[in-house]
């Protein structure tokens, strides 16, 4: 895990998605590629008068906002102490990630936690998770760090997703102080049990702590969230959308939920 792929977008999470990128990059002795998609495209405005459409080019405006965020975005960069590169590409942000994530191996995206109208990050989120094969980090805007060497959870259900984000995590969890596999008590079957997990782990000289708890009248996530407190975990490793997204949009899910109000890092695959 040496290519960590950064979202740039000027928006409320820039910088803790920023930081957290930095934070990984150094810890992974790696190579950060900045890239700026660009969604601008020309937009169509009726004269409420006259009643005539016209081409109102926001072209001009876009290239503006886009070179004053490069100027800043690089200024930083050139006072830092990790590898670095900065693309634009005429994309939407999705496709434009999802299409250059070939050659990274983790890609540092934003929660949904501090944007009032948050269905476009929500979006963004499913879309690059369903359409890459790398991990995500969903990053809260008010976390504006990675503690890479801090305890770590993974959030167990014996699910394929989970076996997938905690594959992908391993070079991470190789840093954590520690490592507890918690299960919260579903009514469900899966086939792969925590000591499994724990097992595989231990492949790589890791450590880990299982603890299965019960969510009797409790949410799943509210569970999880109180044992990552009482734990001091710094982020939590999870596999995300064990329903479908339609499902999860409609109804709710514990990936939807975590991507709004999780107060930590999430390291996630699907």
């Amino acid at each position: 895990m040496k290519s960590v792929l950064l979202y740039i977008n000027d928006d409320s999470g820039l910088d803790a998605r920023y930081q957290a990128a930095l934070d990984l990059t150094r810890a992974l002795e790696g190579h950060l590629h900045c890239l700026r998609p660009n969604p601008y495209r020309p937009q169509m405005a009726f004269d409420g008068i006259t009643g005539m459409s016209v081409i109102y080019d926001m072209s001009k405006y876009a290239q503006e906002a886009d070179a004053k965020l490069k100027a800043e975005l690089e200024k930083r960069l050139a006072a830092e102490d990790v590898p670095w590169d900065y693309q634009e590409i005429n994309a939407e942000p999705a496709r434009g990630l999802s299409r250059n994530s070939a050659l990274a191996d983790l890609v540092v995206l934003s929660s949904c936690s501090g944007v009032k109208d948050n269905s476009m990050p929500l979006g963004i989120l499913g879309d690059v998770i369903f359409n890459t094969k790398i991990p995500a980090v969903v990053q809260p805007d008010s976390i504006k760090k990675f503690e890479v060497a801090a305890p770590a959870v993974v959030a167990w259900n014996g699910s394929f997703e989970a076996g997938n984000a905690l594959r992908a995590a391993v070079p991470l969890l190789q840093l954590a102080s520690a490592v507890h596999i918690v299960v919260v008590e579903e009514d469900k079957n899966h086939d792969l049990p925590p000591l499994d997990a724990s097992e595989y782990l231990s492949r790589y000289g890791i450590k880990s702590e299982i603890h299965e708890l019960s969510a009797d009248k409790s949410s799943v996530e509210a569970v999880l969230l109180s044992t990552v407190d009482t734990l001091k975990a710094s982020y939590i490793v999870m596999g995300a959308y064990g329903h479908s997204r339609a499902r999860e949009f409609l109804f709710g899910g514990v990936t939807r939920n975590l991507f709004r109000d999780c107060p930590v890092p999430l390291v996630v695959s699907h």
